[in-house]
């Protein structure tokens, strides 16, 4: 009789055995979904441009560039700061140089 007793197991750690293997079963389920669920792409909405647009866009920007890199202006009057042409700016930098 004391060989039965000691080869049994207790009730509870098959339940505790079954209850883990189910986790961690579960567990791996949920990465597995969340790292392969199909990425959806969102709606176009406004922001989203033609590549027509898009090139428009890039020459304005491109021109509004080269305007403020050649000519004159403020970039804050009430502080006195002006924006020079980028040759300009060279030229007074070398004269500083100089000195």
């Amino acid at each position: 009789m004391s060989d039965a007793s000691a080869t049994s197991e207790p009730k509870g750690s098959f339940t505790a055995t079954l209850l883990a293997a189910v986790g961690g079963f579960s567990i791996f389920l949920i990465i597995l979904l969340v790292a392969y669920l199909p990425n959806k792409a969102a709606p176009a909405g406004d922001g989203v441009k033609t590549p027509a647009e898009r090139k428009a866009a890039l020459a304005e920007l491109r021109g509004k560039e080269q305007t403020a890199a050649t000519t004159y202006g403020w970039v804050d009057k009430d502080k006195g700061i002006v924006r020079l042409p980028l040759e300009r700016a060279v030229e007074l930098i070398v004269q500083e140089a100089k000195k």
